[in-house]
């Protein structure tokens, strides 16, 4: 078939569909007098990288496309050469910041009327993407925390003045912020904070949180962070969030020095017991597990894996340009064209498309279930339309930190020896690349969350640990002798005894309490 033949089979009115019903897998409309334009225009050339030839494209609105022009070219004025001196020397990329809420991106997902661009779900994965691979891949992992807690924010900022005023001034006042969900005694089950909670006070809350990983602990000006709730009963799916400022929190970045992501001061955070007003609880209380499926999983899991499918991208970049321009003079050849070289670059490709197609294909239905990332949707408290898909979200992380390393691991292998100089950077990414594997929930998490739910059931998983495994339970009894069950069932009814009795205690003390104010009333 000719290129005009597919160019016409291809345009079959989609400019009159919502951007969100765009089929993933619908060709793009090949215009061979434009491509080049269109390269140059986004400034690819200057990288050395592979052409627009291999991005998805058709998946991006015009608007998105500008937008995507504009900030590839400030990642070669701006955000590269500040992540070279981020990773040499520990630096948090605040001025990385500065220059993306020069571009409004920072508001990236708030509604027009307050000021954002009113962007949608597969625009998002684009920034991040495009922020890694062509910028700062700290940045992206710090952009794509703040992304998740604005997200958070907007999910019950609907009759909050309090986020709303934070969200009309985040590009203005370049207000970074972050999430703080992890806890030290739980580590990557971010949704288990055993060592936090939080208190009623007579005009809001007293708030406890101790993080163990927070990306940009110390540096954002404000965090979400997640307790037990209030009037906490030993349910740890009693999960509340609160707005925490910077001036409140204490952290210890000069700890932060590790192997890749070295921008990110990712590292412990303390709220020591911080009252804060009422209207800073994020939506009503025991709101944490909705928030947790609705916004800070699908958010996170997205823009990790692009940030992921970036970080390959970019290495796939770096070694393009060098390939293509090393020769071996002895057999007149640049090492582009040594078919092993050739096979590297074919299998480093294709495997990262499928993981942005994935990605994209995800952003896609996170905006149709939401009608382009409506946030209207959520002043109806019980809609959390994202939360049905959850092991698809699991999946695409999975898949995009597994290729990453990979990737960069061959693209390393393909520049030989060059490949370990640190101005040829490759070797950077793919130090950055390690994190995706083991930042939480790591890949061994979710890969048995998937394989777990797939065979037994979703109930399964058991988050909080709750569910009682009788079928190990009844072969570990079985197991004992006659005297070894004897004394379990005592003790066993001896722990039962005394929780009856304190509970006995505290009932029995509660209403004598209320006897007594009953006379004092009288």
């Amino acid at each position: 078939m000719s290129v005009v033949g597919l160019s016409c089979l291809c345009s079959i009115k989609t400019a009159l569909l919502p951007r969100s019903v765009i089929p993933l897998l619908s060709p793009p409309i090949v215009n061979m007098t434009t491509a080049t334009t269109t390269a140059t225009s986004f400034n690819r050339a200057s990288f050395g990288g592979l052409s627009a030839d291999f991005d998805p494209e058709w998946l991006l609105t015009p608007e998105q496309k500008e937008l995507q022009e504009k900030l590839i070219a400030l990642c070669a004025e701006v955000l590269r050469p500040n992540a070279i001196a981020s990773d040499r020397d520990l630096i948090y990329p605040r001025k990385n910041f500065e220059a993306l809420a020069s571009l409004g991106l920072l508001g990236l997902f708030v509604p027009k009327e307050w000021g954002g661009l009113g962007e949608n779900h597969v625009c998002a994965a684009m920034v991040v993407e495009t922020i890694a691979r062509y910028g700062c891949p700290s940045t992206a992992m710090c952009y794509t925390m703040h992304l998740g807690a604005v997200a958070a924010a907007l999910f019950r900022a609907h009759d909050n003045p309090e986020l709303q005023s934070l969200l009309q001034r985040l590009d203005a006042d370049v207000a970074i912020g972050t999430l703080s969900y992890s806890d030290p005694e739980t580590g990557s089950h971010f949704w288990y904070p055993v060592s936090s909670r939080a208190e009623r006070t007579s005009s809001g809350w007293q708030v406890f949180k101790k993080a163990s990983w927070t990306t940009s602990a110390g540096f954002a000006d404000w965090y979400i962070v997640q307790t037990t709730s209030p009037d906490f009963s030993g349910d740890y799916s009693d999960l509340s969030c609160f707005l925490i400022y910077q001036d409140e929190v204490q952290a210890e970045p000069h700890k932060w020095d590790a192997l890749g992501l070295r921008g990110n001061q990712s590292g412990t955070l303390l709220v020591d017991g911080v009252a804060i007003p009422s209207q800073r609880m994020i939506g009503p209380i025991g709101d944490g597990v909705s928030s947790n499926d609705e916004i800070v999983d699908p958010f996170f899991l997205l823009c990790s894996s692009a940030c992921w499918n970036g970080i390959a991208l970019g290495a796939i970049d770096i070694a393009k340009k060098h390939v293509t321009r090393k020769k071996h003079v002895d057999v007149g050849m640049r090492v582009a064209d040594y078919p092993t070289i050739q096979d590297y670059f074919g299998e480093a490709i294709i495997d990262t498309s499928a993981c942005r197609l994935q990605n994209f294909s995800m952003g896609q239905l996170m905006d149709q279930l939401t009608n382009d990332c409506d946030w209207s949707v959520h002043a109806d408290a019980s809609a959390l339309p994202r939360s049905a898909y959850l092991h698809w979200y699991w999946q695409i992380k999975f898949s995009a930190a597994k290729n990453v390393a990979h990737v960069c691991d061959k693209m390393l292998h393909a520049c030989g020896g060059s490949g370990f100089k640190k101005d040829m950077e490759v070797e950077r990414y793919l130090r950055d690349g390690k994190a995706g594997w083991v930042m939480g929930p790591t890949n061994e998490i979710l890969r048995q969350f998937v394989g777990k739910s797939a065979l037994l059931g979703f109930e399964s998983l058991d988050y909080w640990n709750q569910s009682v495994n009788e079928r190990v339970l009844h072969n570990e009894v079985k197991k004992m002798s006659d005297i070894d069950k004897r004394k379990l069932a005592e003790a066993l009814l001896a722990e039962v005894n005394e929780k009856e009795a304190s509970a006995a205690d505290v009932l029995a003390k509660a209403s004598a309490e209320k006897a007594v104010m009953a006379g004092v009333g009288a």
